[in-house]
Formats: C-alpha cells, structure tokens, sequence
C-alpha cells in the first residue's frame, strides 16, 4: 500500500467546488490513503475534504463588497496559512480565487511545500503583471483554456492545459429529450432560461433587470415561460420573496438546482457572466451575457481589464459569438432586443452551433484526469512520491 499522501486544498466558490471535487476524486485512485482539507463545498465534502470554514464565506466578488468583509476574509487566510504551516501537507492546492489563494501559495511554498493553482488567473485581461507573483508563489497552474499558457512564457512558468471538466461531462452530442420531459415542455412552448448567477451580489444587481426583461418579453412573445435554477436555498428564498412581491403576474418557474437541465431546455438563456455561460456554450444554447457590479467597482475594473471581451464564448472564439451587455445597459430594453433576435434569427443560431461544438471538442481533454497527471509528475519531480 503506498504512503498516504496528505493535501491541503481551499476552493472560493460554488465552481471551484466542482473543479476540486473532480481532481480530490482522480486522486484517490492514485493515492487511495489520500487525506484532503482546507476549505470546499458540498462535492469535495463528499469526496472526503474537511472543509475547515463553509465554502460561502469566500463566495464574494467586487472589489467594493469585498471590503465590507475583508476582516474576516484575512482572518481565515491567516490561521489557514497557520495551520498548514503547522501541520505540512505534501501538497496544497488552491482553486481559483486567485486573491485569496495565491497568497496562501506563497507562504507554504516558502518554507518548502509543493503549491499548485488549478484554473489561471486572467492574466491575458488584466494585471498582466501578476505573472511574476504566480512565479514566485506557484510551482504548477493548471489551466483551462489552450489559449492561456503562451501568457506565462516570460517567467517560463510550468503551466499544464488540461481542459475544463464541463467539456467533459457532458455528451459532444446532447439528448435534451428527457430534460424536457422532466419539464414538461408543451410542443409549442418558448423555454427562456434566466440565471442571474450565484452569488448575492450578482443577484443584487441582476435579478431584477433580468425579471424586468422576462416581463418586457412576455408582452411581446406568445406562449412564453421563464425558468429560473436557484443555486442554493438562500438564493432560492430571495428570488421567491423577489418574484411573489413583484412578478406575480409571469409565467415563472423557479427550481432548486438543475441549472443544466434548465439549460438544456431553454430556446434561448439570459445569464450573468461566468461559468454557467461556458455550460450555456458546451450545451450549444443561444444566450445573452449581462454583467452589472457596483459603480465603482466598475470604474475601477474597466480601468483595468485589457480583453475586448468577458465572456467565455467570445474569449474562447476571440469572436462576438453573443451580446455582451454591461452596467447602465442592463436595463429591458436593451436586454430584451438581443434575446429576441437569439430567438427568432436561424441563420444566426445555426452559425453559433457550429462554433460552439468547436469550442466543447477543443476543451473535451479529461480534465481531472489530466489535472492528476501534472501534479503526479510534480510530485515526483519535486521527491515528495517516487
């Protein structure tokens, strides 16, 4: 029986759970005394990390929301960092949410502990600089995106591409017909899918416009329902008492989970910038990408961000595949429009699919195990297995 192999990990957010739990999960078959622990949601819980803090106390974005929390935020990086220092795992893992993370890196690989960053930060958007920190704190990113490495060459950074899980695990060619039974969805019936994201910030910001938009909508199409995938119970809560206070009068539907099947159903898909739009993408759904923030957050990101594009679509095409709709414009009237024309453009939708199949066969690598690969060569490298 090999020795067991000791892992810290912390994970920001509902994506990175599943990331973390994928990769703890190839792991194991390598490593079966595999021990994990840090901080992760309910998939890597289940895939046996003890998760020190719960995963939602990371789960804020916006540099201006960020403040109100900071306190806390640097007060579990500090007895995490403590701990692991304390107590050396034989590697530690930080996924995504590079802010917190990366500094964590830095101190344990300081006092000689592998550290591996799963997903690159968007240094080919903004703070291209940041490449030398990742240098100095990180041993190996694992990246999931073909395009990202080549952004790492002046620090000759050792960078794996090993695709994005979501390629894998859903089929290059997708069955939506047992989803749509699941939803009951009438011959006739026009699905749209509105995902405002998961965070009570994006919610603050979107949900509202977006519901706004369902209503300018439903006076303009027949036969029209709206399905909203709640992330979690919160936010289940908040978008009911949200929907029986002020959009009674739609047709609506709000369920617990089952975003991808929600997806796979919907004509077309209303959806806050993030991961759920490279589902939307994989799942080959027209959509329309909003993002709203604070105002000055924005004014400040804006200064900073370099891409002529945020969302994964287009930054995967390096192409204007969907509207990209941003602060002020989040508003019915604009939002409204471009689902309309996802709706009702064929030409359109058939161009988006070819794209989009392109983009799932590109990103289709067998990402945890690929991710498991390059961190078993780092091991080896660095003496910790033979």
């Amino acid at each position: 029986m090999p020795n067991p192999l000791r892992v810290g990990i912390v994970a920001g957010e509902a994506s990175g759970d599943i990331l973390g739990s994928g990769l703890i999960k190839a792991l194991k078959k390598r490593y079966p005394n595999l021990t994990v622990e840090g901080i992760g949601g309910e998939l890597m819980i289940a895939q046996g990390c003890h998760s020190h803090y719960p995963l939602e106390r990371l789960s804020v974005m916006g540099l201006v929301e960020v403040l109100g929390r900071l306190p806390e935020l640097l007060g579990i990086r500090k007895k995490l960092i403590r701990h692991f220092i304390d107590n050396p795992p034989d590697l530690f893992i930080g996924v995504d949410a590079p802010d917190f993370t990366l500094k964590m890196e830095g101190e344990l690989k300081a006092v000689g502990i592998p550290t591996v960053h799963y997903v690159s930060p968007s240094v080919w958007a903004w703070k291209q600089k940041r490449i030398y920190k990742i240098k100095r704190t990180t041993d190996l990113v694992l990246s999931l995106f073909p395009f990202e490495a080549k952004h790492y060459a002046p620090t000759q950074q050792r960078v794996a591409f090993v695709g994005h899980p979501l390629a894998d695990s859903i089929p290059l060619s997708v069955n939506v017909v047992e989803s749509k039974k699941k939803f009951a969805v009438k011959p006739d019936e026009k699905i749209i899918a509105l995902l405002p994201g998961s965070r009570g910030s994006e919610l603050k910001y979107l949900a509202e416009p977006f519901l706004d938009t369902a209503r300018w909508l439903s006076e303009r199409l027949d036969n029209v329902r709206f399905v909203i995938p709640a992330a979690n119970e919160t936010r289940h809560d908040q978008l009911h008492k949200l929907i029986i206070e002020k959009y009674s009068d739609l047709n609506i539907q709000l369920v617990m989970k089952h975003s991808r099947d929600v997806m796979a159903i919907a004509d077309s898909i209303l959806i806050a910038s993030g991961t759920a739009t490279l589902e939307a993408t994989i799942l080959q759904k027209p959509m329309v990408v909003a993002y709203k923030m604070a105002p000055l957050t924005y004014a400040i990101y804006s200064r900073m961000v370099k891409s002529k594009f945020i969302s994964l679509p287009n930054l995967l095409a390096d192409e204007a595949l969907v509207p990209e709709i941003l602060q002020d414009q989040v508003k019915p009237e604009v939002l409204g429009p471009a689902v309309l024309k996802s709706l009702q453009d064929s030409e359109y939708k058939a161009y988006l699919r070819d794209k989009f199949s392109a983009i799932h066969k590109q990103l289709h690598q067998d990402a945890d195990e690929k991710a498991a690969d390059a961190i078993e060569v780092l091991l080896k490298d660095k003496g910790v297995i033979s």
